[in-house]
């Protein structure tokens, strides 16, 4: 009895784990606008030094593993200087993975590196895009 019930169960988190990764929509009808808007926020709250805004696009589980806008500053400062400090931005495509939606960025360093920085997106209980996550990784085939 309990094993039918669980699948059940298990079945309908399935299907709305499906839908809530938006899988039924195309690339094309993801909201690129969004996600480049909230990135560029992002890098303009990183070049005018607010630590605070910087931190308030970024999900509710990063915010609790970075603890304080001000670590998180010192993270993305250390370990992402081509976001941190770009001298060029060019938006790719959004694409929709098997993680949720994600967005192509392609910068220019502040040593004249090309990257791609992949974000990622994760929507909130209140309907809003946060940035869940960003991998880097040098781009020697295209300029930003």
């Amino acid at each position: 009895m309990m094993k039918g019930l669980f699948l059940k169960t298990a079945a309908a988190a399935g299907i709305a784990f499906s839908l809530s990764l938006g899988s039924v929509k195309a690339d094309d009808s993801l909201d690129s606008q969004a996600f480049q808007s909230i990135i560029k926020n992002q890098m303009s709250a990183f070049a005018s030094g607010n630590a605070n805004q910087a931190f308030s696009f970024a999900t509710n589980s990063l915010q609790k593993r970075f603890q304080t806008p001000e670590i998180f500053m010192e993270m993305v400062r250390q370990g992402y200087q081509p976001v941190y400090n770009p001298s060029n931005v060019t938006f790719g495509q959004s694409k929709m993975t098997q993680f949720g939606p994600t967005q192509e960025v392609y910068v220019t360093g502040p040593k004249g590196q090309n990257w791609l920085a992949l974000y990622s997106f994760e929507k909130q209980e209140d309907g809003s895009w946060r940035i869940s996550g960003c991998y880097l990784t040098k781009s020697d085939g295209f300029a930003a």
